[in-house]
């Protein structure tokens, strides 16, 4: 890897000789402007206002613009006399835990490699203390024409950079959250947690940039002559206006992905919401239950009247036997008298 900046750490009266690599590296696609008519390229010329003519980038200097707006040439040679310290030097000048560190002043990332065999010792050095302090190192260090401030922490077995805004340059939060008062309900925090171990970790290494595929398919489609694909139609679904049920959904959803069955969700369902709203009157229904009640009560009438024969005819039954039983005891007796 190629180094961008030629330096030392200041680490108290150590020195260790570095280079800084960059850390990181950019794999999005770039696009030229073109004239849509024609495709020509578009490209941009510098002028000199003064002269009205175009200028080489060897003749491009920097300048400082005064209130007055009066130039102020300045040449690197100015910027590489500067009175700084950190110039050629990222100085050390704390040890503190990472969380102290707020992600927000995170900037660019860089490498610092050991300069050479002299380096190597205070390097490891410098490494293992940071290894074993659990702390990261702040430092300041000159770079682009600007001081700026970095984060030393050991990524492997190598010393990492990361470069910080410095503190006034991080915007505050204010007037950006919800300016009324909200009430969480803990059965919505117990839903939040069970989608957060639902969806469980990851690992970074298997994320990757669909979007950028997806240029590099449309490209290698339209180099070929073919129609580029197609997006395909995204899912309508209504707007979900309950968040309870919104977080059962995700839930499901969730685990359903990761090949989990939907009854073991553990979702409860909740009870109907009563809503002011009258609900519309449908006049099919009302017809129909009449006809059922109607239906019901002739039902209800024929069950009396069968049951009300059946009683009359059991009572004749029984006042019959009960007549000719009294006629057998007159016979009988009136037998006994004759003898």
């Amino acid at each position: 890897m190629r180094s961008i900046w030629n330096g030392a750490i200041s680490f108290g009266l150590v020195s260790i000789p570095i280079k800084l690599v960059n850390a990181t590296e950019s794999h999005s696609i770039s696009f030229r402007q073109i004239h849509t008519e024609d495709g020509g390229r578009i490209r941009y010329r510098k002028f000199c206002e003064l002269e009205d003519r175009e200028v080489t980038q060897g003749e491009i200097g920097k300048g400082y613009e005064d209130a007055d707006g009066t130039i102020i040439p300045i040449t690197e040679e100015d910027l590489s006399s500067l009175p700084l310290p950190t110039a050629k030097t990222i100085e050390i000048v704390a040890f503190v835990p990472a969380d102290r560190i707020d992600p927000l002043q995170m900037d660019a990332a860089y490498y610092l490699q050991a300069g050479g065999a002299p380096a190597a010792k205070p390097y490891t050095l410098l490494r293992e203390a940071l290894k074993r302090s659990n702390k990261v190192a702040i430092a300041k260090f000159a770079l682009r024409g600007r001081e700026r401030l970095g984060m030393l922490r050991v990524v492997g077995e190598a010393i990492a950079m990361h470069g910080l805004l410095w503190p006034d340059e991080v915007r505050t939060p204010e007037g950006l959250a919800p300016d009324t008062n909200v009430t969480v309900r803990d059965q919505e925090l117990d839903l939040a947690d069970a989608l957060m171990d639902t969806l469980g970790e990851v690992d970074l290494e298997d994320l990757h940039d669909e979007y950028r595929e997806a240029v590099e398919e449309v490209i290698a489609a339209k180099a070929a002559g073919e129609a580029p694909p197609q997006a395909p139609e995204p899912a309508t679904g209504g707007k979900v206006l309950d968040l309870m049920a919104a977080l059962e959904s995700s839930v499901r959803a969730a685990r359903e992905s990761r090949g989990e069955e939907a009854e073991h969700a553990e979702v409860k369902s909740l009870p109907q919401r009563k809503t002011a709203r009258a609900a519309p009157k449908q006049t099919g229904g009302k017809k129909s239950t009449s006809t059922t009640k109607k239906t019901a009560a002739k039902k209800t009438t024929a069950a009396k009247k069968s049951t009300a024969k059946s009683g009359q005819g059991t009572a004749k039954k029984t006042a019959s036997k009960s007549t000719a039983k009294k006629t057998a005891a007159k016979k009988s007796t009136s037998r006994k008298r004759s003898a």
